[in-house]
């Protein structure tokens, strides 16, 4: 049963800014990552989300509830931890809790204990003293305080140090044990090999790829490093209908990317060459991600910062 349903989901800020056709749903009980560089529309897709923003096309659902419209009644079921932490001054980490318990008319104390005490935070610390690492940490306590059933999760460890980074995935691990279903927006690819069912890749606002966790681990794709013993038969291969990832001449050494689909035809064009040896690698979530990517020039890398 899909509890979060997003369908052709469509905001244009124009000069290629946006979302475009946006279609993914998470299952009851299932973490999807939601994987892409910064401005690659994560966040513009979870503001829609979490009713913050109205769609020019398409439409996103929560519960089967209409995110725009219903946004209260979603709101009981949702924990939302923001990709950009601002909190307001005046306050200390105890007051801030004290005003989303307010605007969410629920409060459960033993939670805000149990959540200070795992993240290691002094909520009687003013806000505006607070490490940007202190900030997302109180952001976690608003999200999770509740225990909702619903989790969007938009860069959660962004400004956590690597001690912190383990400690929420290990609690991100125990929620999903409990039943949580789990939208998790990141730039990293540990994060999302560690807790995502499936992961959702956007790139320019548009998903071009949904795969299972499972099968980019066991090689969804494979790089095929081939060796060949003379230069004509090097020369020749060259002109075969395979993507090649890298040619050396001097090497007489070819890579290709095969997906397990064109393990048959490999074979039997492959037998008619003099080939010194071959060796398949299985391809990484963060080589399969980046295929999508080496042709824009723009692109140097998932980096830290901000989402459009």
């Amino acid at each position: 049963m899909a509890v979060i349903e997003v369908n052709n989901l469509t905001k244009d800020y124009g000069h290629g800014r946006g979302i475009y056709d946006v279609t993914f749903e998470v299952n009851k009980g299932e973490t999807l990552g939601f994987l892409g560089p910064n401005g690659a529309g994560k966040s513009t897709t979870i503001r829609h989300l979490m009713g913050f923003a109205a769609p020019q096309k398409g439409y996103a659902k929560i519960l089967g509830m209409d995110c725009r419209k219903d946004y209260a009644k979603i709101l009981k079921s949702v924990g939302y931890l923001p990709g950009e932490v601002e909190l307001p001054e005046g306050l200390n980490g105890n007051g801030f809790i004290d005003m989303m318990q307010g605007l969410r008319k629920a409060k459960n104390q033993e939670g805000v204990i149990k959540l200070s005490e795992i993240f290691e935070i002094d909520l009687q610390q003013n806000v505006k003293r607070m490490s940007i690492g202190e900030k997302r940490k109180l952001a976690v306590i608003a999200a999770f305080m509740n225990d909702p059933e619903i989790l969007l999760l938009d860069e959660p460890t962004s400004g956590l140090d690597p001690v912190m980074q383990e400690k929420f995935i290990e609690f991100i691990k125990d929620e999903k044990k409990r039943g949580k279903t789990i939208l998790l927006s990141s730039h990293m690819f540990a994060e999302v090999e560690a807790l995502c069912d499936r992961i959702a890749i956007i790139k320019d606002g548009r998903i071009v790829s949904v795969v299972d966790a499972a099968e980019v681990k066991h090689g969804l794709r494979k790089i095929v490093e081939i060796t060949f013993i003379g230069k004509e038969d090097y020369k020749r291969f060259l002109n075969e209908k395979f993507e090649f990832e890298s040619m050396n001449e001097k090497q007489l050494k070819v890579e290709i990317v095969m997906e397990d689909a064109d393990v048959n035809k490999f074979l039997a064009v492959i037998v008619s060459y003099n080939v010194k040896f071959f060796v398949e690698n299985p391809v990484t979530l963060e080589e399969y991600f980046m295929h999508f990517y080496k042709s824009d020039k723009k692109f140097g890398g998932v980096t830290n910062g901000k989402n459009h």
